[in-house]
């Protein structure tokens, strides 16, 4: 059963030079608030794994910016500035794939694959180092799994026990994140009790959740 804990408890789990995996694509679905207190707590090394860097200004672009990450492994990072910066200095080890290869290397890691073949990058710079098999005729990138040590993952409403409903869009990549890690947390919405959410709406089992941290309203500044 997942356990309700503080947002700082949850921060409190993640340590320097640990690959975190980010749910959310472009803003939409990512876990901002765990995010900006990774980035308050000053966390440094890590291996992110995510589909971006994050739009420059948002959460997931300050763990750029506050050079919280040595590695990022991603499909796109053209909506950070900051990222292409420090890719070309040298400054940040950036690691581009595909984004279709990404989300299955991680999918294999939370089914247990050792691995998946995709054609994508046949002929291109991305089979430098890779192995290589022929299947039916067909030659094919052999892509090992992706896993961390932690998940952050965004969820509109969970139970107690950790069941998670993701909301329209910011469902994205989440639910499989959600298996690809040694521990995921939660930041949700709305934490109800078991049985207040119907099986069949529940996207991430609660068996994959460790932790859940209730997302805090934010003021709405006064413009009048």
């Amino acid at each position: 059963m997942a356990q309700i804990v503080t947002l700082k408890e949850a921060i409190h789990k993640i340590q320097n030079g640990m690959t975190i995996m980010v749910g959310g694509f472009l803003g939409c679905g990512v876990p901002e608030q765990l995010l900006e207190a990774v980035c308050h707590k000053e966390a440094r090394d890590l291996t992110i794994i995510a589909n971006d860097s994050g739009i420059l200004g948002d959460a997931l672009s300050h763990l750029i910016v506050k050079r919280c990450a040595r590695k990022l492994i991603a499909s796109h990072i053209g909506t950070n500035k900051e990222t292409g910066r420090q890719m070309t200095a040298g400054e940040l080890d950036v690691r581009l794939v595909p984004q279709g290869t990404l989300i299955e290397q991680i999918r294999a890691a939370g089914s247990g694959l050792g691995g998946i073949l995709t054609p994508t990058g046949i002929g291109t710079i991305i089979e430098e180092g890779k192995q290589k098999l022929v299947v039916n005729s067909t030659e094919y990138l052999l892509e090992l799994p992706l896993r961390a040590d932690i998940a952050l993952v965004n969820a509109y409403k969970a139970d107690k026990s950790g069941n998670l409903v993701y909301r329209r869009s910011a469902r994205n990549f989440n639910p499989i994140i959600a298996m690809a890690a040694d521990i995921v947390i939660a930041q949700v919405n709305h934490i109800l009790d078991d049985g207040e959410i119907d099986p069949d709406e529940v996207m991430t089992p609660g068996i994959f959740v460790d932790y859940l941290v209730q997302k805090q309203a934010r003021e709405v500044p006064n413009v009048g």
